[in-house]
């Protein structure tokens, strides 16, 4: 398509005015605009929440079986009467 020919086509749709839009599209876009601030903030919360549920179960487990200390050796028996 050329210059003039889409300067053409742009001319046309111009002179035809201005389109003819439904009376309630504005309701219509705030009503899905709302569920979707709504589902939005939902998906936040549970995302937080679980967040929250997986650093306290790695604390639980963290207190519960203490990685950060030595196992007792298992392989020779303890030295007694040197």
């Amino acid at each position: 398509m050329s210059l003039r020919e889409r300067e053409t086509a742009v001319r046309r749709i111009l002179e035809r005015g201005p389109a003819k839009v439904p009376p309630d599209l504005c309701a219509a876009a705030m009503r899905r605009g709302g569920r979707m601030l709504r589902r939005r903030t939902v998906a936040r919360r549970l995302l937080w929440l679980a967040l929250t549920a997986a650093v306290v179960a790695f604390f639980v487990w963290a207190l519960s079986t203490q990685p950060w200390v030595e196992p007792p050796s298992t392989t020779t028996p303890p030295v007694v009467d040197w």
